[in-house]
């Protein structure tokens, strides 16, 4: 898969729904670095895997991330799947550079 975004791409991220609902296969998602700490990632969501509700009545799932460069990337194929919780939100929205504005879809 070609790379959707590049560096020095900046991205509009929605914060504060990202948990409710659960993201789909095919979104682009930031997370935070299941081995480094304080470090985020900007990855594709590939699976997302459902269980029981937790106590205070929020879904509980997990998602397997995958980067559009399969061969450079470093992902839920090299972590595994990634807690809900550690979602920081879905990139929607490219604003710079100008040349390549647009949704992240």
């Amino acid at each position: 898969m070609v790379p959707s975004f590049q560096p020095g791409d900046r991205l509009l991220v929605e914060r504060w729904n990202v948990r409710f609902p659960p993201p789909t296969p095919g979104e682009v998602i930031v997370l935070h670095d299941p081995e480094v700490e304080g470090r985020l990632l900007l990855k594709r969501v590939a699976k997302v895997t459902t269980g029981p509700p937790e106590l205070h009545g929020g879904p509980r799932f997990h998602v397997e991330v995958r980067g559009d460069a399969l061969d450079e990337s470093r992902d839920s194929r090299a972590f595994g799947p990634v807690p809900g919780d550690r979602l920081v939100g879905r990139a929607w929205y490219r604003y710079a550079p100008e040349a390549r504005r647009g949704d992240t879809d």
